[in-house]
C-alpha cells in the first residue's frame, strides 16, 4: 500500500468514527441513536479489518469508492443501514442449467458499489 492509499483510507476511518459521534437518529430517541451509533463503529470495525490485508491498488480503489458511498447514501438518507438491493428483470426465473447461470451473473452485475464488500444472501 502506498503513502497515498494508506492516508486516504486512514482519512475514511477518521471520517467514519467522526460520523458515528455525531450521529443522530432520524426518530431522534435515545436508543435508536445509540444503537445506529454502534452498528456504524461495528460496521467500519469489520469491513476495514476484513480489508486490512489488501494489497493490489485496484482492490483497494474499489474498496475507498465502496466507503465513500456508503458515507454519503447514509447520510444523505439519515440511514446507516445498507439500503436494499432490487433483482433485475428476469431474476426469479427458474433455476437449472443456463438459466441458473445467467441470473446468477445478472444479479452480480445489479449489485451496487456501496454492497460490494457484502457476502450473498
Amino acid at each position: 500500500m502506498t503513502t497515498s492509499t494508506r492516508s486516504a483510507v486512514l482519512s475514511l476511518y477518521m471520517r467514519v468514527l467522526r460520523i458515528a459521534r455525531a450521529w443522530q437518529a432520524q426518530s431522534g430517541a435515545a436508543s435508536d441513536t445509540e444503537t445506529e451509533r454502534k452498528y456504524i463503529l461495528q460496521e467500519a470495525r469489520t469491513l476495514f479489518r476484513q480489508n486490512q490485508q489488501l494489497t493490489d491498488q485496484e482492490s483497494i480503489k474499489r474498496c475507498i469508492e465502496e466507503c465513500e458511498a456508503r458515507i454519503e447514501i447514509g447520510l444523505h438518507y439519515r440511514n446507516p443501514y445498507p439500503r436494499a438491493t432490487y433483482l433485475p428483470p428476469l431474476g426469479l426465473a427458474t433455476q437449472k442449467g443456463r438459466k441458473l447461470r445467467t441470473q446468477q451473473r445478472l444479479r452480480k452485475q445489479a449489485k451496487p458499489i456501496y454492497l460490494q464488500s457484502h457476502d450473498e444472501t
